[in-house]
């Protein structure tokens, strides 16, 4: 990201699935104060053709962990009846920032080393994580890359379930126990405006396992906006 743009560099807009209050906003704040040089619009997507600036370029980046196609689809037609011509960016995953923010989440909650070391001595806090999404089928098939780029930091077992569709965690945790994998762990790869708060926690608990919170306004999901937008600019 260049330290500095021109006066008529294109506007950040932040495009959200679910209300802007909340993670959105918050998401949109540190990539403000981190790029103080970048306009940034928050918007729904339901509000994006109205937040479109008449005149000017505009990028938009999905606030999303995945490219779901039904979003995306939704904010193809905003662009298209705004007239415009803004760029939408892809999703913010699969990328090792969204990796290192997972692993960050786990860690935060004792369920992971915070360090990449592999030290024989120390035993990791669990034997296996669940990458959990939602977006049915479509959304496990896409988070695959995000759980190997997991699996790689922690050197434990990932595997991407669904959270709101079966499938699910039951039958990952299954599998994974079969395995002997015993004491597991749910990582939503979620920002956490995609399904209700308490879906994380309901899956986790029925299958007798610890969670992580969803990635909400970490820095690293911050700099991934900024760099969606950066890579932009530099096409």
């Amino acid at each position: 990201m260049p330290t500095s743009l021109p006066s008529d560099a294109p506007v950040l807009v932040l495009a959200t699935p679910g209300a802007t209050a909340g993670v959105a906003e918050e998401i949109a704040a540190v990539v403000r104060v981190d790029n103080p040089q970048i306009e940034v619009r928050l918007t729904s997507v339901a509000d994006l053709a109205d937040s479109l600036p008449a005149g000017r370029e505009a990028i938009v980046v999905p606030l999303l962990t995945w490219d779901d196609p039904a979003v995306l689809a939704e904010i193809g037609k905003a662009v298209a009846v705004g007239g415009t011509g803004a760029v939408v960016t892809e999703a913010l995953g699969p990328h090792p920032l969204l990796a290192e923010a997972l692993h960050i989440r786990l860690a935060e909650r004792g369920l992971a080393r915070a360090d990449r070391v592999r030290v024989l001595a120390v035993s990791s806090p669990v034997d296996a994580v669940i990458l959990g999404t939602v977006g049915g089928s479509q959304a496990v098939h896409s988070v695959q890359a995000t759980a190997v780029l997991l699996a790689s930091r922690l050197t434990l077992p990932v595997v991407a379930a669904s959270l709101d569709s079966e499938p699910g965690v039951a039958v990952a945790a299954q599998r994974l126990r079969a395995a002997g994998a015993e004491r597991l762990a749910v990582a939503p790869c979620m920002i956490g405006h995609e399904a209700p708060r308490d879906i994380v926690e309901r899956a986790a608990s029925s299958i007798d396992a610890g969670h992580a919170e969803p990635l909400g306004a970490h820095s690293a999901v911050a700099e991934l906006v900024a760099r969606a937008y950066g890579s932009q600019l530099a096409t």
